[in-house]
């Protein structure tokens, strides 16, 4: 009974794949090319025409023996004056006199006009209507010549872009300050002129059955694991829906243990880092329309490093992943600890510092539990208020907001001192580590939950419960918590601590498996010498 009712549920997944692709090529079966030019317009228009925006350009060329012809584009996505002066004008004023016999008849008329006409750099020929439309969609313009089956694809875009500036999200003191666009060919040229290198593959995948969002798979190949390479475009051709309207759409439909708050694909605004984690091995989706780049594989490290660590000295990066470390475990035990604390091990608390919380605690009607609850949702109502408001208005509300309501709270008696010094100190120390915002919000609820039961042997549980997920994830096949779990001593030394560029010889090994040398056998730079009266050579 039960081998049937799998069969046939296989059987009902087919049939509706199936159709999902016949409906997909409905256009492309219902429409074709005909060598009456009329037709084409009719068909053509039938589909797209009714929006107001689709320009469609009738003309004739040939002045001996005219042929009708007309190309179609979106106004607003094409350069006007690209069409104008390298299309229209060139059809309309030149044809060569070889592409005709004696009887007037044009055997290689797409031929002629694709060598000897058109002077545009990017143009193919298409036999297929849905890959007309598609390509005008995108920005494109197609030519359709009376008596062929085929259409002429001439890449014009021109729509407005946003320039390319330092991101916001991102703030750098000694890198570069340009970040990624909305605009993927930008996107591609940024990595491109950090990369330099034939071996650095775009690959471009349509997805979105009414989008048709243009997505772009990188790597570099010879670095990069052919099996990760592999995952990644199964995983993205096995998306079906409506809309991708962004990269986090697709992260969402692509990654590991969706139902976790840890996250299995990083994302960066910046080129640089972008170029790093290619040169490691990695694989980075590109997405039309954002300027977040996803980056495949990604692990739990590297939300405690950052792009500027490489540009300063290795004492001052060691110590400032240190801080991060620090503050990714102090903003989610902190509240608990306290609470623990205060309510099952006060005698762990010194005897001047004990009376003086139990003299501030001693006017508030609600337990440190419940403090702790209310300061962190007043915590996070005060930050979200400072994001959605405009820039100059939510700096003042978050700042204002935080003193004016910490103070009126104490006062009022509603929340003790300590427990606000204590929640600032937390809030402070999230915004540190901004990949891990998530994790931070649900984890500080559980340690808190656990330490208020349980006390410290509680936070103890919880600290069993983080580490146990945390080495049950993977990424694309590679272990999330690596190089901790499993050890990897050579990857060691770009972890919690930056060893200097000099010594970090070899690509992540658990990320690439092979081709891990990435540069020379020396050690460490030479020391200037000096000769024999002391001059430094």
């Amino acid at each position: 009974m039960f081998h049937e009712t799998k069969e046939y549920f296989l059987n009902l997944f087919k049939e509706k794949k199936k159709m999902r692709k016949e409906k997909l090529n409905h256009v492309e079966e219902t429409h074709t090319f005909h060598k009456n030019i009329e037709v084409n317009l009719t068909n053509l228009k039938g589909i797209l025409g009714k929006s107001d925006d689709v320009v469609f350009r009738e003309f004739q060329i040939s002045v001996h023996n005219p042929i009708k012809v007309f190309i179609c584009f979106i106004n607003g996505l094409v350069n006007t004056e690209v069409i104008n002066e390298f299309i229209v004008k060139p059809l309309m004023a030149y044809l060569p006199h070889d592409t005709y016999d004696n009887d007037g008849i044009y055997p290689n008329l797409i031929k002629a006009v694709k060598d000897h006409t058109l002077s545009v750099a990017d143009l193919k020929e298409t036999q297929s209507m849905n890959q007309v439309i598609n390509a005008v969609l995108s920005g494109e313009t197609a030519l359709f010549i009376d008596g062929n089956q085929s259409a002429i694809l001439i890449s014009v875009q021109g729509f407005e872009s946003r320039s390319v500036e330092e991101p916001a999200t991102e703030t750098t003191v000694r890198g570069p300050r340009e970040g990624f666009v909305e605009n993927i060919q930008v996107n591609t040229a940024l990595i491109r002129r950090k990369i330099k290198n034939p071996n650095l593959i775009f690959e471009k995948l349509t997805l979105g059955k009414k989008t048709s969002t243009s997505i772009g798979i990188v790597y570099i190949d010879g670095i990069a694991n052919p099996k990760i390479i592999q995952e990644v475009k199964h995983r993205l051709t096995q998306i079906d829906t409506d809309s991708i309207l962004g990269s986090g759409y697709a992260e969402q439909f692509i990654k590991d243990h969706p139902l976790s708050p840890f996250p299995t694909i990083g994302n960066s605004e910046k080129p640089d880092s972008i170029a790093g984690k290619l040169l490691e091995g990695k694989v980075a989706i590109i997405c039309d329309g954002t300027p977040v780049v996803l980056i495949i594989p990604y692990l739990f490290i590297e939300s405690l490093k950052s792009v500027e660590d490489y540009y300063t000295d290795f004492f001052l990066a060691s110590f400032r992943r240190i801080v991060r470390t620090f503050a990714f475990f102090a903003t989610i035990v902190t509240p608990a600890l306290y609470v623990a604390v205060t309510t099952y091990h006060p005698g762990m608390i010194p005897t001047i510092l004990l009376v003086t919380m139990a003299a501030s605690h001693e006017g508030t009607p609600f337990t440190s539990f419940l403090e702790a609850i209310i300061m962190g949702i007043t915590f996070e109502l005060i930050t979200e208020a400072g994001i959605k408001m405009p820039r100059p208005i939510g700096q003042a509300v978050s700042i204002v907001g935080a003193l004016v309501i910490g103070q009126a709270a104490v006062q009022a008696g509603i929340v003790s001192s300590p427990m606000v010094i204590v929640m600032a100190f937390t809030g402070i120390s999230s915004f540190i580590i901004p990949p891990l915002n998530t994790v931070i919000i649900l984890f500080r609820l559980i340690f808190l939950i656990l330490g208020a039961s349980l006390g410290l042997y509680g936070i103890l549980i919880g600290f069993f419960i983080l580490f146990t997920h945390l080495c049950s994830l993977r990424s694309f096949g590679t272990p999330y918590f690596a190089p901790i779990a499993p050890m990897i001593w050579k990857e060691l030394k770009d972890s919690v601590i930056r060893a200097p560029l000099w010594l970090l010889k070899s690509r992540p090994q658990s990320i690439t498996w092979k081709h891990t040398q990435r540069q020379g056998s020396s050690l460490k730079p030479e020391p200037p010498t000096s000769n024999q009266d002391g001059e430094e050579r």
